[in-house]
């Protein structure tokens, strides 16, 4: 089975959050295909979550949470992953119950 283009996986996360009335933003476009992407949740003033894409033992995607929860840290991480990888796209959902719209199982580093 092939992976979904990253383009078409993005729009239906960001239709997933709008449709529970949560507001979705692409900050970075990356590439359509095959561009890896950074969901950064923001559920208040300066509080945030950035989930990292990463492959388990199978092969398949999970999500893994970076610890840190300050947004100035977490732009600054996102900022040096773009810098690393031009392919990279970064999508923000501001959610004020931090919901991450992810299906896949989430880790916490």
């Amino acid at each position: 089975m092939s992976a979904l283009k990253s383009k078409f996986w993005l729009d239906a996360l960001i239709r997933r959050a709008e449709s529970a009335f949560a507001s979705a933003y692409v900050i970075r476009r990356g590439d359509e295909d095959a561009g890896a992407i950074l969901v950064k949740v923001v559920s208040g003033p300066q509080l945030a979550h950035l989930y990292v894409p990463s492959r388990d033992d199978q092969g398949e995607r999970i999500w893994t949470r970076r610890s840190e929860t300050d947004e100035a840290s977490l732009d600054a991480y996102c900022h040096k992953r773009a810098g690393q990888d031009p392919d990279i796209w970064i999508v923000e959902i501001d959610d004020r119950q931090g919901r991450h719209f992810l299906t896949e199982p989430v880790d916490i580093l």
